[in-house]
């Protein structure tokens, strides 16, 4: 099935607008991530406690807060939560790390359970869920999360680099890093929790950009070894042209199965079909928009120095204009 049999898009001549459209979302994430939100961490890496409460009603926020100031449960938050889109009488409260140390585990429920008790009498409520997790375990869990992420990037480059050429690894890693970026970017403009999920989600992206960046990359080398008289920027083109309708149907039902995942999957995988929402968008538009133009934009610096341009597809063919190394 082929959705585009015969496009001749000039993707590279837009260049300039998607680069555009990535610094703006970029430079917004980096900013939120300074100045604004910060790094929404959430119980699993930051530490504390988690207590998710049924309420035989519909809970009155502005309550709940009154009853925890008043037995002096401080700074803690409360959030509504929905399930497909529609509020239940389920609320989550989070305590900060200081009101659950390693060596006081139960001691945050507790507050929460005795201030809600005397103070909240809306109607009756349960405790359902408890999530605790100490600053020592929060730090190793923060600590692991980001060698995971590294590995991957670094992972993936040594196999590039092996399979084609040191530029397709660095514009592969350069690409998935700017997916990495605008994601927790988008988390933190709007203010979404990162968790264990999310860092899972965010590993699940990253392979998955990769293998969309992989699939326009082979057919760039074979094309590359097939048109001796094209440039390097006609063969970038229609290598992504007669790769499109495969990057719209996998991209296109994956998106939408994540999508469904997202509205109806509930309170639970929403960080997680959040973040594959937004990395599948972005993962896709950068295999075209970010990874192709490097190669191309690397031709092109070496071309100016006066250097052969060594890319893998053409041994003994190079593009138009440049050296071909001798045997």
């Amino acid at each position: 099935m082929e959705f585009f049999r015969s496009s001749n898009i000039d993707w590279l001549g837009k260049k300039w607008y998607f680069l555009g459209f990535s610094l703006i979302f970029s430079i917004a994430g980096v900013l939120s991530l300074a100045f604004w939100h910060h790094l929404p961490l959430g119980v699993d890496f930051k530490g504390g406690t988690e207590m998710r409460v049924h309420f035989d009603s519909t809970p009155n926020e502005d309550h709940i807060r009154a009853a925890l100031d008043s037995a002096g449960v401080r700074d803690a938050a409360t959030q509504r939560i929905s399930t497909a889109g529609q509020q239940s009488n389920d609320e989550v409260i989070v305590l900060p790390l200081s009101t659950a140390t390693d060596s006081a585990h139960d001691q945050g429920r507790a507050e929460v359970e005795s201030a809600l008790t005397a103070g909240y009498h809306d109607s009756g409520f349960a405790v359902q869920q408890v999530d605790i997790v100490g600053p020592t375990a929060g730090a190793q869990l923060r600590h692991q999360a980001m060698l995971a992420t590294l590995y991957s990037l670094v992972g993936m480059l040594i196999y590039l680099w092996f399979r084609f050429e040191l530029i397709y690894g660095v514009a592969a890693v350069v690409a998935v890093f700017h997916d990495t970026l605008i994601t927790v970017g988008a988390f933190s403009l709007t203010n979404q929790e990162i968790t264990l999920t999310v860092i899972a989600a965010i590993l699940t992206l990253i392979g998955y950009s990769m293998n969309d960046t992989i699939v326009v990359f082979d057919r760039i080398r074979e094309n590359l070894a097939l048109s001796r008289r094209e440039t390097l920027s006609d063969v970038v083109n229609r290598s992504i042209n007669q790769t499109l309708s495969r990057t719209v149907l996998t991209s296109g039902l994956t998106f939408l199965t994540v999508l469904c995942l997202y509205i109806f999957g509930g309170e639970v995988l929403h960080g997680f079909s959040f973040a594959l929402v937004i990395g599948i968008l972005i993962g896709t538009y950068s295999s075209i928009a970010v990874a192709a133009p490097m190669l191309v934009a690397y031709q092109d610096w070496r071309a100016r120095r006066g250097k052969q341009v060594s890319l893998p597809a053409a041994k003994g063919v190079a593009p138009k204009g440049a050296r071909t190394a001798k045997r």
